[in-house]
């Protein structure tokens, strides 16, 4: 039989046997390696995901910070020149018709507006975070 065959030394089952092996032992090796490249881009993305959320509590701190009644109570007060109603302004239902047909008192107080900071900030543009799918084509 062709097996049985002798090639300097060796049966060729021997060869072919031997040849097999070897493609297995790569093809582990490549696998291995391919398996640790994926795992280090699930590792940063895992760690953007911590980042991400971070930013997410400080936001929420900040938005929390920002819309606290006093807080807008007091620049209404300072840039807007509000304050709360007084007791003389209160009516009740029935005088509804009657005082929408009055005119309304002119302000006494002048009312000083202060510019936007947002339109005076120099425009920068905010460099977005990469998207997992960007990452992944850029080898992260």
């Amino acid at each position: 039989m062709w097996l049985n065959r002798r090639v300097r030394g060796f049966k060729l089952i021997d060869l072919i046997a031997l040849a097999v092996l070897t493609l297995l032992i790569l093809g582990v090796y490549l696998a291995k390696t391919m398996a640790g490249g994926e795992r280090a881009k699930i590792a940063a993305v895992e760690r953007q995901i911590v980042a991400e959320k971070a930013r997410v509590r400080l936001l929420q701190a900040e938005v929390s910070h920002l819309e606290e009644p006093s807080r807008i109570e007091r620049l209404s007060e300072t840039y807007l020149g509000l304050a709360p109603v007084s007791e003389k302004r209160v009516a009740d239902i029935a005088a509804l018709p009657e005082l929408a047909r009055k005119p309304l008192p002119a302000s006494t107080k002048p009312v000083n507006v202060t510019p936007d900071p947002m339109t005076l900030a120099p425009a920068q543009a905010a460099s977005p975070l990469p998207v997992p799918t960007q990452m992944a084509e850029n080898g992260r």
